[in-house]
């Protein structure tokens, strides 16, 4: 079974986690593919498998790989997600970030989660992902992402005004930093940070929430994900910014930009223990009441 992995960076603190990791791939018998970038940082100070290779680009995602194992942060799976471009190969997420709310598996759980994958025992998670339509050629072959898409004003411009449009009728003019519409998935990232709701990952809608709006009476809006939205931007500086997750273009504002659901979905891997509400109640103490 080949596994292909990837990360961003690892610190001299990690070494022994990771050591461990690719202990429990060889005694599984799991043969890692690696990110090239990765296994030049790793290779003088972990001992590796002997049956390793490499990969460097998401072409090399193929068939052949069973599944994608994402060892850091949130951040760092995010990047995995632009590796996968339509192939259905699963994303498994090692946290050895911060919060890990995507990357939900734990460090002290690695042998059971590479067992899980050796066994099959694991759960797979359908995740929406949302498409960018411009009339530029933005983020290049991947022009979707899993949490989210925002237009921002550039850091020192004054707000901007961005007229929204759902299948082409009118919704709203935001007077506002920027507006984010975010996956399910996303609800939980920065959407949730501007007083956006959570909405759970299988309800099949999108989250249209304002940045810093300078109206009191504007609030986050649920929408169901089978809409166009389409945006018209006024500012007073000539440029925005657009994200994709951690992706950032900054274009003219003139811009024409729609996003609407990707054709194809991300599997995410889950232990059979994990699941969302538990996530929501560990990671981001919800629900926490020193009364309960």
């Amino acid at each position: 079974m080949r596994v292909a992995i990837y990360s961003r960076v690892m610190d001299d603190e990690q070494r022994q986690d990771l050591q461990l990791f690719f202990d429990e791939l060889g005694k599984q018998k799991l043969q890692p593919v690696i990110f090239q970038p990765f296994l030049e940082q790793i290779n003088k100070t972990i001992s590796l498998p002997g049956d390793v290779s490499v990969f460097h680009a998401a072409e090399q995602i193929t068939s052949e790989i069973q599944a994608i194992i994402s060892l850091g942060g949130d951040g760092t799976l995010l990047d995995t997600v632009a590796l996968v471009r339509g192939y259905d190969v699963p994303i498994m997420g090692i946290n050895f970030g911060r919060l890990g709310f995507l990357a939900s598996i734990g460090r002290d759980e690695v042998q059971a989660a590479i067992k899980s994958l050796v066994n099959h025992s694991f759960v797979v998670d359908k995740r929406t992902l949302i498409h960018l339509d411009s009339n530029l050629p933005l983020f290049g072959n991947t022009p979707y992402g899993l949490n989210e898409f925002a237009i921002h004003k550039q850091d020192i411009a004054p707000m901007i005004k961005i007229y929204t449009y759902v299948n082409g009728e009118f919704l709203n003019t935001y007077w506002a930093d920027g507006l984010i519409v975010a996956t399910p998935t996303g609800s939980t990232g920065y959407s949730l940070s501007c007083n956006g709701p959570v909405v759970f990952p299988d309800s099949g809608s999108f989250v249209i929430t304002p940045v810093a709006p300078h109206n009191l009476n504007v609030r986050p809006i649920v929408v169901p994900d089978d809409n166009i939205i389409s945006f018209e931007i006024e500012s007073r500086s000539e440029q925005v910014i657009c994200a994709l997750d951690s992706r950032r273009e900054i274009v003219n504002k003139d811009v024409q930009l729609a996003v609407k659901k990707e054709s194809f979905s991300l599997s995410l891997i889950r232990l059979s223990e994990n699941n969302f509400l538990q996530t929501l109640r560990n990671k981001l103490t919800w629900g926490l009441d020193k009364r309960n």
